[in-house]
């Protein structure tokens, strides 16, 4: 079944499309959301709180605006911003921490070297600590792979805006990187 096909059968409350739904997105949306919180309760909460908005609001969706990914991304989007106002949880050092941990797992298997270890730690440490719209453009574009219009779709933002976030990121992290080099 195609995403609308889904979706017109959720808004009749067909609960196995809804799982279909939750079942080829979750992973994903989840990524995101851990991405932007940081641990894991907070990230299943929103999680949750997206396929439950998902359900409630499938008749909302309008799938000439937007894939059905990029809808659910920007509903995950708007909560975990929410989220993190209402929380004023910017990410703190031990999310950062929790963040690394969880990268390296997911790259367990992978032998690396001692080098190249710390400089994915410092990387990820680094990605932690930018501006929240710096840091949600990165985790879009590049490690949930939507395009910049889709990205920024999700951001409710502009294209040029988006990119510029993502200039910004880019110089922000290759400055702090170096930093560390030169302090080694």
């Amino acid at each position: 079944m195609t995403d609308e096909e889904l979706m017109l059968a959720v808004c009749d409350g067909d609960q196995s499309a809804y799982q279909i739904i939750v079942k080829q997105q979750l992973k994903s949306i989840s990524h995101y959301a851990y991405r932007m919180l940081g641990n894991q309760k907070d990230t299943e909460d929103i999680t949750q709180e997206t396929f439950l908005k998902l359900w409630i609001n499938a008749g909302k969706w309008q799938p000439e605006k937007s894939k059905l990914s990029t809808w659910l991304h920007r509903i995950t989007h708007n909560l975990c911003i929410d989220y993190l106002r209402k929380h004023s949880k910017m990410q703190t050092q031990e999310n950062i921490e929790n963040e690394v941990d969880a990268a390296l797992i997911e790259k367990e298997g992978a032998d690396r070297d001692d080098a190249t270890q710390q400089q994915t730690t410092q990387l990820e440490q680094a990605i932690g600590r930018l501006p929240e719209n710096q840091r949600s453009a990165l985790m879009l574009c590049y490690y949930s792979g939507f395009s910049n219009k889709e990205a920024a779709a999700i951001m409710n933002m502009s294209v040029k805006a988006l990119e510029s976030s993502i200039a910004r990121a880019k110089r922000s992290l290759r400055t702090e990187l170096s930093e560390s080099d030169n302090a080694q």
